[in-house]
């Protein structure tokens, strides 16, 4: 089965390299960590909030969801079982990947950037309230977090709420399609920077004695937490090029002549 690029598919193609080169610019740009910051908190808002629903959906608990100043977040749950343990430490980088990818498909199926805008300020919005919040508050004998992590977690979340819900309401349609495609962009990116880290801090060869995600399922199953790693870069590899796929090309018939073939 051959494909090409859908005519269709070309300005939003367009956009979404646009908002690539601006993101790969930014990284060589200095003190460019600072303009990227909140959507560096919305993308730990995303992982640790893929931790939290996986912990849900396969019957866990959580005890509280705090966001870092530094970027970094934690998930404080217990899961149901083994299998619990294993789907809810790999959501979280997975999570971040599939969020992404959802974002490509929803622009690709041309649903409204306002409404993508407006349902990623509601998932940030009951990650603070249920999570940053209240389960702390449910749970605060067992508590293993600081007050100071809470409310930065509270400020991040309700700043990141108000924007991402200004942004679809007072946006222009262009700025709001940009906007996602940002965020798509950012997701994917950040999603597979995060696994590198991880990748050396769980190296064989110099890696670092570091409580992560990938030692967890290490300490689960018995596999070494660098294989978890690749086995997460192989996954999210996978999901980004289904995603880009649906995103910009379509099928195209063998029977069908290609331009410039004979």
């Amino acid at each position: 089965m051959r494909y090409r690029l859908a005519e269709d598919a070309k300005p939003q193609l367009t956009l979404l390299l646009i908002a690539t080169a601006i993101t790969i610019a930014l990284w060589f740009i200095p003190y460019a960590d600072y303009l990227v910051y909140p959507i560096r908190l919305f993308v730990t808002f995303i992982h640790e909030g893929s931790h939290v629903l996986a912990a849900l959906l396969t019957g866990g608990s959580v005890h509280s969801l705090t966001i870092g100043a530094d970027g970094s977040g934690e998930v404080y749950s217990v899961p149901s079982g083994w299998l619990g343990a294993l789907l809810t430490s790999s959501a979280g980088y997975l999570g971040s990947t599939a969020f992404g990818v959802l974002l490509l498909v929803l622009i690709r199926k041309q649903v409204s950037p306002k409404k993508v805008l407006f349902g990623s300020a509601a998932f940030i919005a009951l990650m603070t309230i249920l999570f940053g919040i209240l389960a702390p508050i449910f749970n605060i004998f067992s508590l293993q977090v600081g007050f100071f992590n809470i409310a930065f977690t509270v400020i991040a979340g309700a700043v990141l709420t108000a924007g991402l819900f200004a942004l679809g309401k007072y946006a222009s349609l262009k700025v709001a399609s940009f906007s996602v495609a940002f965020l798509a962009v950012q997701c994917l990116l950040n999603a597979l920077t995060d696994l590198k880290t991880l990748f050396y801090i769980n190296s064989p060869i110099g890696g670092m004695d570091m409580a992560n995600d990938a030692t967890n399922m290490a300490n689960a199953t018995g596999i070494p937490s660098f294989a978890w790693v690749v086995i997460w870069i192989g996954i999210s590899i996978l999901m980004i090029s289904i995603g880009l796929r649906v995103y910009a090309v379509t099928k195209k018939s063998n029977n069908d002549e290609l331009p410039f073939e004979d």
